[in-house]
């Protein structure tokens, strides 16, 4: 067999196997000023914003329903907002606790220092504004009892009959303390949980992902889930 027909195996071969989805990226525009947080999404400054529309169910070969995302930034402050659409928003409520959004429907957004995850930063927040906050280590070591530095993060969540906003605010001052701010980007996981509950046992859930993970299973804590967050100057 020549050399030339081993390349062409070789390359026919190369073109059979899965490709991996390259890094996604979202250009966070910058403006001068503060952006006011009503859990509305109705500040005009959000207009400004190209709006992020690419999720899918990683897992499940149907259409998900719509879920949009935006982010603006100031010197100050990394403003992100989520528009969910939902006709059966599901909140559980017990004793109010944190860990209760994990039950909930929920947008969620991690940022990381690298691709080892160790560690990395999750915010998870209901409709109805509680945020489930923790610092976690690869693979799925979580620490609920950590919290988002005091002062450094708004939350505010408006819920409709047709799904729910979140808009938060991310002080920059806490993302380098945290050493997650690089050279003008972050790196980040935008997900989103819509909660099926049950009559009898742990509800179910479907999964929602601005980048789909590698992975066969259902699980945004690995670091294919990941993009990056461009921010503008």
């Amino acid at each position: 067999m020549t050399l030339i027909s081993i390349s062409l195996i070789i390359v026919t071969l190369a073109s059979l196997l899965p490709k991996k989805e390259e890094r996604k990226s979202y250009s966070v525009r910058k403006i001068h000023g503060d952006l006011k947080l009503s859990g509305k999404g109705s500040d005009p400054l959000w207009k400004k914003a190209p709006v992020l529309s690419d999720f899918r169910y990683p897992w499940e070969k149907v259409t998900p329903p719509s879920t949009k995302f935006r982010a603006l930034h100031n010197d100050a402050w990394l403003y992100c907002l989520f528009e969910v659409s939902d006709d059966k928003v599901y909140v559980f409520r017990d004793k109010n606790d944190k860990s209760e959004v994990g039950a909930s429907s929920r947008a969620e957004i991690f940022f990381r220092i690298d691709d080892r995850l160790t560690p990395y930063y999750c915010l998870e927040m209901d409709p109805v504004g509680r945020v489930m906050d923790y610092k976690a280590n690869h693979y799925r070591q979580f620490d609920l009892k950590w919290s988002w530095p005091a002062g450094q993060l708004v939350v505010k969540t408006e819920m409709r009959n047709d799904g729910y906003t979140v808009e938060l605010a991310v002080s920059k001052a806490s993302l380098k303390q945290l050493g997650l701010l690089g050279d003008h980007s972050l790196e980040a996981g935008l997900f989103r949980g819509d909660c099926i509950p049950k009559e009898v046992g742990e509800p179910d859930f479907r999964w929602i992902s601005w980048v789909k993970p590698d992975s066969k299973t259902p699980d945004f804590h690995i670091a294919s889930s990941f993009g990056t967050l461009d921010l503008q100057e």
